[in-house]
């Protein structure tokens, strides 16, 4: 009985929050499916039931290693919907993915763009949660544009919901690219001229500037 009593209570012989930065990083570089259970142990420094007993199977440490992801320090998205006017804001959004993208500090790409694309359906609700984060952040993005409009940064008849769509694939796009090579350079490029046609496709009446000074 003692015996069974002695490791009631006993601290993991690991730091969680690093070892879960540790399975973020792999997931990153390989993707969901090409992540084998060996490279995250081996990444993280624990055994299979440390990781078992800490974050349960590989697809519940996957949508945990997202969730961090997503609240990352360096994250661009939910900053540039905080902007005072939707110029900063697809401003900062374009140029902010085309430097997450390709910072070389990184891996290349964007986990959850990447994630949906090669996830095959063996691991189709993973596909699927990733699927409707992106829909949540196309969604956020279509009402902080819907908001511009009402206070009349751009015309009345600017299609919301299709120019959210428009920011999210340029996003997608350069995520894609830059796992493919692309330089930061080029996605600012990219980013310059996706800027121009956000701007024409608000019939120029954009605010470029702070509405509140």
């Amino acid at each position: 009985m003692t015996g069974n009593t002695s490791t009631i209570g006993r601290p993991r012989a690991f730091d969680v929050d690093k070892a879960l930065q540790k399975a973020l990083e792999v997931f990153w570089e390989k993707g969901y499916e090409g992540t084998s259970l060996p490279d995250l142990t081996e990444a993280m420094g624990i055994n299979k039931p440390s990781l078992y007993a800490a974050f349960g199977n590989k697809e519940q440490l996957f949508l945990k290693a997202i969730e961090l992801y997503e609240n990352r320090p360096c994250g661009f998205f939910q900053p540039a919907l905080m902007q005072p006017t939707a110029y900063l804001m697809a401003e900062q959004m374009l140029f902010g993915g085309a430097a997450a993208s390709s910072d070389p500090s990184l891996p290349k790409g964007c986990l959850m763009v990447q994630g949906a694309l090669s996830c095959s359906d063996n691991a189709n609700s993973v596909k699927q949660v990733l699927i409707e984060k992106r829909r949540s952040g196309e969604l956020q993005l279509q009402q902080r544009l819907e908001r511009a409009k009402a206070e009349g940064e751009f015309a009345a008849d600017v299609d919301c919901a299709a120019l959210a769509c428009f920011i999210g694939v340029q996003l997608h796009g350069m995520s894609i690219q830059a796992t493919t090579g692309a330089s930061c350079e080029k996605l600012q490029k990219v980013a310059a001229i996706a800027l121009e046609a956000f701007v024409a496709a608000t019939s120029g009446k954009i605010a470029t500037t702070d509405i509140t000074s």
